[in-house]
């Protein structure tokens, strides 16, 4: 790695650096844990950087923390071409790789990170110990949101005006962001807006993607968690993820899509405990 690869900024308990894995540079927050279970890599959700899973990792205590940047999201720059989640999958394994993680690991994707999680389940069942599965869908089909609801989610404007965010947040998100607007504004504090063609490839990574043929094929144990009040996910699609993965739970949360963020210190506890069994 060269110098500029190591020399870590503090993003309160995330350590960041920048990684280039093959030509793509990836910006990477890590929080170092006690070892107790594998790292936990999240995958985030589309245009969203990795400041905002803060409050989540900040809750984790003493588990060990990796996320990144997607490329074209907050600190990763722009790919030259479009890529699929198997794509992403394969630049993961070569990013646990060089940040010396050589062992399996437990996963959690959130909302469009949880499409990039069961891929990344599926191509490296052997890297992936255990899987988390957050207010996400098996792809496009699915029970899809309201339309008035796809209409703002379909833009990337959410990130780049605040004004906005708070005038649709909550119809948005649901959950907590109904009747706290202080949520939003905090939210709004720690956005890095998306880079153009960046939310575009994200989009075009989920394009026709569905993992329906084969959750089947999924061996992990895994926690399928979602809330009773997610206007972009509807709850019905945890169900499906739920009824399909062989070895797999469902906790139901009262909240929105975003209750990794507004509820941090409740469901992290209930992450920590399903990451401790049979920890090796």
């Amino acid at each position: 790695m060269t110098e500029a690869e190591t020399r870590p900024d503090v993003v309160s308990s995330l350590k960041t650096r920048v990684v280039d894995i093959d030509g793509q540079l990836l910006r990477v927050g890590i929080r170092r844990g006690n070892g107790a279970t594998p790292p936990l890599v999240v995958f985030n959700g589309i245009g969203a950087n990795l400041e905002l899973v803060e409050p989540f990792a900040a809750a984790m205590e003493d588990a060990e923390i990796v996320v990144f940047d997607i490329p074209g999201v907050g600190g990763s720059p722009v790919p030259l071409a479009p890529y699929r989640f198997s794509t992403l999958a394969a630049l993961t394994d070569k990013l646990l790789s060089r940040l010396g993680y050589d062992g399996p690991v437990d996963v959690l994707g959130v909302s469009w990170g949880g499409a990039l999680a069961q891929q990344f389940a599926l191509l490296h069942p052997a890297r992936c110990r255990r899987l988390v599965l957050a207010a996400t869908s098996p792809g496009v089909i699915m029970v899809p949101a309201k339309l008035s609801v796809l209409a703002k989610l379909i833009g990337p404007r959410r990130y780049t005006d605040p004004e906005y965010l708070q005038r649709i947040g909550a119809d948005l998100y649901g959950g907590a962001y109904r009747h706290d607007a202080g949520l939003l504004r905090e939210h709004s504090r720690h956005i890095q807006p998306p880079r153009g063609r960046g939310y575009v490839y994200q989009l075009l990574a989920a394009w026709g993607w569905s993992s329906l043929p084969w959750l089947g094929r999924l061996k992990q144990p895994t926690l399928v968690m979602h809330g009773n009040d997610d206007p972009i996910v509807p709850l019905t699609n945890a169900k499906i993820l739920a009824a399909r993965i062989p070895d797999a739970s469902l906790y139901v949360i009262d909240d929105g899509h975003l209750f990794l963020v507004a509820r941090a210190n409740d469901v992290a506890p209930v992450v920590r405990q399903f990451l401790r069994e049979d920890a090796s």
